[in-house]
């Protein structure tokens, strides 16, 4: 199966290398970001219909799926002489087994450890994916083509929201809504999908090479990189943990509804990513990175008083605004690989670095779910959302130390 780079439209095919698996790549995250968006669309309901989990519990849930992220290091450090694509594929394999898995009718307790199999594929999936990226743009590209990639995975997202909602939609019509078969159909998608996705990775232009990634680096040079992965390991907790549950617990948003939402925030960021990718490569990975949080600290208000500023009805239309802002700022996070890709040496110390970063940032996250929904259960989602408007005046701050454009230092 052979994908080239001019299936594309002219203006993204200009943007990446003849026949680097471009093609193949970008065919697989299309196909993985719909299968994880329909596990993502459907997940927190599940969690809230069938199980009756709240805040509290939703919080712990988050601490056990993000633990994968923390350990990455090490789980590659199992797979150090593979190569990106061959890793690739693993998280897909893992994934896909955790799909299988739900259909199982079992306690909370084995859902969390299925929910953390499922998570560690994504995580496996996840420096590689960028490091792929990178390297099939041209020079000076990589800003475009991590913003295209992110865009596919959004349009992917549209996608599953939509088929979750279509799927949720037709078991109401014969009522099945919200009843564990209606969610066993979308587990059987999810398989399904994620299963081509694995077959689109097998290109001949796939390089095999050995990666030869060592098993644990932390450089000096990247110190600042990993001090911003920990400010947005915050952020990102209370956004992806508590955002939508704010809507589920508080506001009455049923599967198809938070489905529907889901999938028009990734359509918004199907055409914002590459956008931003651009603007990125245009004013610098610096600029994005201070101007960003700024936005973010706004987010983070509205999420926390919009329920006391505005009537129920405008505020429910309030958070869904903000939770389609949210998402796309979050795609801003691509200027600090593009930072670390611009101080790293080689390929392999730009891939451990990715992965060292992502397990930095799950440090962080990991302590921020249990806490938050402490923090929800005992004083209000006012105070939640305030601490994570804090780090993102913290991040806007930290990020006016990068060396600008052209300083590796």
């Amino acid at each position: 199966m052979k994908f080239k780079v001019r299936a594309f439209p002219k203006r993204f095919g200009e943007a990446f290398l003849p026949e680097s698996g471009a093609g193949a790549f970008f065919a697989s995250i299309i196909l993985w970001g719909i299968g994880v968006g329909c596990f993502a669309a459907a997940l927190n309901n599940f969690l809230a219909d069938i199980h009756s989990i709240g805040g509290y519990g939703r919080g712990w849930i988050e601490f056990f799926r993000e633990l994968p992220g923390l350990m990455l290091v090490f789980i590659l450090a199992l797979v150090s002489k593979m190569s990106d694509w061959r890793i690739m594929r693993l998280g897909i394999l893992v994934s896909m087994a955790a799909a299988c898995l739900m259909f199982t009718n079992v306690g909370t307790l084995a859902v969390t450890a299925f929910i953390m199999f499922f998570s560690a594929g994504e995580h496996i999936v996840m420096p590689v994916r960028s490091a792929i990226a990178m390297r099939v743009a041209k020079r000076g590209k990589a800003g475009t083509s991590l913003g295209f990639m992110t865009s596919c995975m959004n349009a992917g997202t549209v996608s599953g929201g939509f088929v979750v909602a279509i799927v949720f939609w037709l078991c109401g019509h014969f009522g099945l809504s919200d009843s564990r078969t209606a969610y066993n159909f979308v587990w059987a998608i999810i398989v399904l999908l994620l299963a081509l996705s694995l077959i689109s990775t097998f290109t001949a232009y796939a390089p095999n090479e050995q990666s030869r990634k060592p098993k644990l680096y932390f450089g000096r040079k990247f110190s600042r990189f990993y001090i911003l992965e920990l400010f947005y390991g915050a952020r990102k907790q209370i956004f992806l943990t508590f955002g939508p549950y704010l809507l589920i617990v508080e506001y009455g948003f049923d599967t198809a509804k938070i489905a529907t939402l889901l999938s028009i925030s990734a359509l918004v960021n199907v055409f914002g990513s590459p956008l931003i990718g651009k603007i990125t490569d245009r004013f610098g990975y610096r600029n994005i990175m201070i101007y960003d949080t700024v936005i973010l600290f706004f987010v983070c208000l509205m999420y926390g008083y919009a329920g006391k500023m505005f009537p129920h009805h405008i505020a429910v239309w309030v958070l869904c605004v903000n939770y389609i802002l949210d998402n796309l700022m979050s795609t801003t996070s691509m200027a600090t690989n593009i930072y670390a890709g611009r101080i790293a040496s080689t390929k392999e110390e730009l891939t451990s670095t990715l992965t060292s970063g992502i397990s930095i940032n799950h440090l962080i996250s990991i302590l921020c779910a249990p806490i938050g929904g402490w923090v929800w259960a005992r004083w209000g989602v006012e105070w939640l959302f305030s601490f994570a408007a804090i780090m993102a005046l913290a991040n806007s701050a930290f990020a006016l130390t990068i060396p600008k454009e052209g300083n590796k230092d």
